[in-house]
């Protein structure tokens, strides 16, 4: 069930998630645009999420902001976001959650500072923008860094915090899938006045377009969005996945197909969540309703299709 709209209020709105945005040209959604993309999300109950560009719009569009209920996304060093976007490593300090777009040998060369961040904001959010390129070597090296941030969480709560860090808390958190949802439950309105998946759709081509303002949503073969229909990713218990269409269609040709890299990526990612979970607990009762991450002798789920039901 849809449940979130996101605008893009420029043609250059900050990237968020791994597709890049290579427009260099301001472009702003026209004012009527925005006010009847608003207006849909009324009509359809949805939570409205504004991807800002890296220049201050006019009052007149803060204004239709600020009409109805919404979150805030904006690149870093702009004021009054709920989410701030990095691209690149730099070092970063904010008191709202942070995704931070980073590629894997960045990541590799700076997870130390990449560490230090997990003190200086409420929630760090880290998206490799070329999980698609991951080789062997890059997942071993992978998981040291995984084995790394662990310890520093790990000390982190013994010290009575709370650190939240994508890729090792939220699957100690959560008991089901807790994906993307593009093109399910979330979708894109761009400048132009047309839907998209996401914004990664609308970038990569423009004829992508699932409907407009004037006609409606037209998902072609919606069903594919949906978990029920993927066919890997139904019997995957890596719950923090966020199970990226974009870069499903991009690998395998597939939306509802990951491909190996993501899966193991992930799937290092919920093992390093396992061994987090047990260190912690060994210093007291933490998530005590929580079931314990189970064993698993595999990082691919679809080396497992035989025992698949």
């Amino acid at each position: 069930m849809l449940q979130y709209l996101i605008i893009l209020l420029d043609e250059t709105s900050t990237s968020f998630c791994h597709y890049e945005n290579a427009h260099k040209e301001r472009r702003q959604i026209p004012l009527d645009v925005l006010k009847k993309g608003i207006r849909f999300g009324m009509m359809e109950n949805l939570m409205i999420q504004f991807v800002y560009p890296d220049y201050e719009l006019p009052q007149e569009y803060q204004e239709a902001v600020e009409s109805i209920d919404h979150s805030k996304i904006k690149p870093y060093g702009q004021k009054e976001a709920d989410v701030l976007i990095v691209n690149g490593f730099q070092k970063v300090k904010a008191d709202v959650p942070v995704v931070l777009r980073i590629t894997k040998q960045e990541l590799f060369t700076h997870q130390e500072e990449v560490a230090e961040i997990l003190g200086d904001t409420p929630r760090l959010n880290i998206v490799l923008t070329d999980v698609e390129t991951f080789t062997e070597a890059d997942f071993e090296a992978y998981k040291k860094v995984l084995a790394m941030l662990s310890l520093k969480v790990e000390k982190a709560y013994v010290d009575g915090k709370s650190p939240q860090l994508n890729l090792l808390t939220d699957r100690m958190m959560l008991s089901q899938m807790n994906n993307c949802g593009a093109g399910d439950t979330s979708i894109t309105l761009a400048p132009n006045g047309r839907f998209y998946v996401c914004p990664a759709f609308y970038h990569e081509n423009e004829t992508n377009s699932i409907g407009d303002l004037e006609h409606g949503l037209d998902i072609k073969n919606k069903q594919l969005y949906k978990l029920g229909y993927a066919p890997i990713c139904r019997h995957c218990d890596a719950w923090q996945c966020k199970r990226c269409v974009w870069l499903n269609r991009k690998t395998t040709l597939e939306v509802n197909t990951p491909s190996h890299e993501q899966c193991v990526v992930a799937h290092l990612e919920r093992n390093a969540s396992k061994e987090l979970l047990q260190n912690i607990r060994k210093h007291g009762t933490f998530l005590p309703e929580q079931e314990d991450i189970k064993e698993i002798d595999y990082l691919d789920p679809f080396d497992k299709r035989e025992t698949w039901q």
